[in-house]
This record gives structure tokens, sequence and C-alpha cells, in this order.
């Protein structure tokens, strides 16, 4: 394969899926409306097609125009876009939908692709915005995938866990770096050993290239960091990263209530593990970058950057409130 169409490609995975295939010597163009900045616009051996997936004219303009051996949908959220740009681009050679662990309705530790229950997604969620229906949505996604698959379509899907890395818009992780890289002290939702498997973005990136080339028509593939950490792991990580090191108040629900708060309301936090099995990417000679390394690329681009996180957990001052009540007893 040598031509690339990225349907997204300018905010997070897709971007370093473009650096990715670049990197491969892939024809690239990105596929999508041109409302961030594209950090592509200055390179020649990247192509854009504006146009808004939604629109199948537009999709059929950007088949017309690219001709792709290999599409990659990274910006799919409802079962509807995956079924035009399916109907659309049918004869490529491969075309990688972007799924999620997500998708997954059952807590199996770990989660496997061909054995863990997938989310049933009514025809209310598949037309829904809310994170409620994110993962009923994924996972009606990846069986129009598979009913593709069965005829005669090269559809693949990758389901990745949370991803984490540089240009992170969602700054789950942010929120943690900045606590430690600020703060002497950190509040810790539980005992910090809640587990939520990440997986670093440039591993979900080179993930979906190795499904396009070598994957099988009809699979899913999961994607995760092979050594997955729990938070307490993570603050040690980001610590490390920044050549420090910090006190953590670890915390009951009850003594969260005190300020009203909920472990729930802190990034990252899941009380039940949420782990996937990735022994079938490993097949195609997927490995996932060592997490110390990972962590430390994470962690510059983020103070780099100035992402703290701040809209994503709790407010510092409720956090000052609870450790200076933690103190007293």
């Amino acid at each position: 394969m040598d031509s690339a169409l990225v349907v997204g490609g300018t905010r997070f995975i897709g971007r370093h899926l473009v650096e990715e295939l670049l990197a491969h010597d892939y024809r690239v163009t990105t596929f999508n409306r041109g409302k961030h900045d594209d950090p592509f616009a200055e390179n020649n051996r990247v192509h854009h097609v504006q146009g808004d997936r939604t629109d199948r004219k537009a999709l059929l303009t950007a088949k017309r125009e690219v001709e792709p051996d290999a599409v990659f949908d990274c910006v799919a959220y409802k079962p509807r876009e995956v079924e035009h740009a399916i109907d659309v681009f049918g004869g490529v050679d491969a075309y990688v939908y972007v799924s999620s662990g997500s998708a997954y309705a059952a807590d199996d530790v770990p989660k496997r692709e061909d054995e863990t229950e997938l989310e049933e997604c009514t025809a209310e969620q598949a037309t829904d915005d809310s994170l409620d229906s994110y993962g009923p949505r994924k996972a009606a996604g990846d069986r129009i995938v598979f009913q593709a698959a069965e005829r005669g379509v090269n559809a693949m899907s990758v389901r990745p866990t949370v991803v984490y890395g540089p240009h992170d818009y969602t700054e789950r992780l942010a929120y943690w770096v900045d606590r430690v890289a600020e703060h002497d002290a950190v509040v810790v939702p539980g005992d910090g050993t809640n587990l939520w498997q990440r997986v670093y973005v440039e591993d979900v990136a080179r993930g979906m290239r190795l499904v396009a080339e070598e994957g099988t028509p009809g699979e899913a593939y999961n994607l995760g960091d092979r050594n997955a950490v729990t938070l307490d792991r993570t603050l040690d990580l980001i610590a490390d990263a920044l050549g420090t090191d910090v006190e953590r108040a670890y915390t009951s629900p009850r003594e969260l209530s005190i300020v009203d708060l909920e472990p729930t309301e802190f990034p990252l936090y899941r009380d039940y593990p949420h782990v996937l099995d990735t022994s079938k990417i490993e097949e195609l000679g997927w490995e996932s970058t060592p997490v110390e390394e990972a962590m430390a690329e994470t962690v510059d681009a983020h103070r780099e950057r100035g992402r703290t996180g701040e809209a994503e957990g709790p407010d510092r001052e409720d956090e000052d409130r609870l450790l200076d009540v933690l103190d007293t007893l």
C-alpha cells in the first residue's frame, strides 16, 4: 500500500498517525472540516481535502481525488458514519475504524476481542452525542465493520483504551502532571491501586498502520500498554519524569464527601480494573513503548504546552480544604 486517506488527522490520534504513515513513505491525505489548526499545512508531503465526513458527496469527492489504498477512520462517532464510509470506500485494500475499549460491555480482566461481550446500541443511542452512549455507539460501529467484512470488504477495527501522549487535548493525564509538578501533596481517590489501562498515542498510530498492512478483515484489535499501571504508579512515573516526589493523601469516599467530592470526579479513576488483552495485535509485530519512556515524553509535552487539566478534575481549593481537614485527624 502506498496511498492513505486519514479521516481526521489534525488533533491527536490522527496527527500521530499521519506522522507514522509519512515515516513509512505513504502518500498521505487528510480529510476533515478544517476547523482545527492543521499541523501539516506547510508540509508538501501531506495533501488536504476539506469536507464534512457526514456528507456522502464529500466522501465521494475525497475518494475520487485520492484513490487511497488504505482509509483510516479516526473520527467516526456514530454507526451511520461508519456505514457511509464503508459504502464509499468499500473497495480499498484496508479500511481501519477506530473503535474503543469502551465498546466492551463486560468487565472481564483482561478484555479479549473474541470473547468479551460488546455493548448493545439502541436506535436512540445510535444518534446520541452524550458520553453515556459512547461505548454503545463504538460497539455498533464494530458490528458494521464485521458485517462488511462478511461481504468481502477489507474492513478492520482497533480498540484503544485511554490514549495519552503529546497533543492530548482531553488533558486527563495533564491534570495529574500539573498536580505533581505544582504541589507538594495531592489527593488520591481510594488507595491508589485502581487500574485503568492506558495506551501511548504513538503506539496507537503504529498499531493502526500494522492492522492496515497485516490485519485480517473482520477482526478487531485491542491496543493498550503492555505494562498497565495503577494510579499510584502513574504518579511515581510522573514524579520521576519531573525529577521530584509528591506526598499523597489517600482518601475514602466518606473523606472526599467532606468537601462534596466523589472518587469518579478525579480523572483516570475507575472502581473496577479496565485491562485489554493485546496478544492479538502483538502477533502482527506490535510492541508498546516502555511506559517510563512514554510517560517522560508525555510529561515534557504537557509542561511545554502549559497543559494543566484544570477542567478535568476537582478544584485545587477543594483539595486544599480536604488536606487541611485530614491534617487535623
